[in-house]
């Protein structure tokens, strides 16, 4: 419940913020606004899916993402990119929206080999994408879900390993999108503001990424150390390239996308406190 509260409270504060900035820049309404809109619906759906889910709920996020990848590849894509959907005149991100949910669906050890073979399917589809952003933020989730596996040390290693690799092989791909100001360069847009805005911003995003440290860990078994791994690294990652900000810069998908891992947090550990030896799977 602290988790929950300090992320709902942070959150909520990184994307008033980013909105407040990209207002201040100019930004049209009509692209701002979606964030707050994202929020209210992603904790919305944060509260369904513990109340709603089944018992095969993970297993359908983890079909689901690698889905979401496959279809971003059936648009036009950006200068040869391919990492949106289109839905109606939303232009979501397939990673930043399905990768937290599946993410904490990874640490289900009941799963089996299940989780190997997704793994290595959303690796492949983000390179291919390519996304070096999520395939980094993913990655360093894996480590953590691999590091706590009952894998022997010399199957740990090679996954590790291969994990590491597939990282790699993402920045060796060529990313010619250009940044836009309100979406990758929205911190330098809060400090020309004022560099109390980006000090601000900066501190209301990562404690939103680190409040998944207080989730408990009951019945998560490690779903909130994966998931604050995948946040915190997303939230690192543009300031050494280009790549969206979460929560503070505009953009829906990784809003979404942090609130759905929330709601499978809340369903493991509701499921887990109904039945011990039970999980979501």
């Amino acid at each position: 419940m602290r988790g929950l509260a300090v992320f709902s409270l942070t959150s909520l504060a990184a994307v008033a913020i980013g909105c407040g900035v990209a207002a201040s820049s100019g930004v049209p309404l009509g692209v701002w606004v979606r964030n707050p809109a994202a929020w209210l619906a992603g904790a919305l759906l944060a509260v369904l899916i513990p109340v709603m889910a089944g018992r095969r709920t993970a297993l359908g996020f983890l079909i689901a993402a690698p889905l979401g990848l496959t279809a971003s590849f059936l648009g036009a894509g950006q200068l040869g990119v391919h990492r949106w959907l289109d839905v109606g005149p939303l232009h979501m991100n397939a990673g930043q929206i399905l990768l937290p949910p599946a993410i904490v669906a990874l640490t289900l050890p009941t799963l089996g080999h299940v989780r190997a073979i997704v793994s290595a399917a959303i690796l492949g589809l983000l390179i291919a994408q390519p996304d070096a952003s999520q395939a980094t933020a993913f990655g360093g989730a894996l480590f953590g879900v691999i590091g706590t596996s009952q894998l022997s040390r010399a199957r740990r290693v090679a996954a590790m390993a291969a994990v590491g690799l597939a990282m790699a092989a993402a920045w060796l791909r060529p990313d010619p999108l250009q940044p836009v100001p309100e979406v990758e360069e929205i911190m330098r847009l809060a400090w020309t503001l004022t560099p109390v805005a980006a000090v601000a911003a900066w501190t209301a995003l990562l404690a939103a990424t680190c409040s998944f440290a207080l989730f408990s860990t009951a019945g998560a078994r490690g779903g909130p150390r994966a998931l604050g791994a995948y946040a915190l690294l997303s939230a690192l990652i543009p300031l050494v390239a280009p790549f969206p900000v979460p929560l503070v810069g505009m953009a829906m998908s990784p809003v979404l996308g942090l609130w759905l891992g929330v709601g499978m947090l809340a369903a493991q550990a509701r499921f887990s406190a109904n039945s011990p030896a039970a999980s979501v799977g």
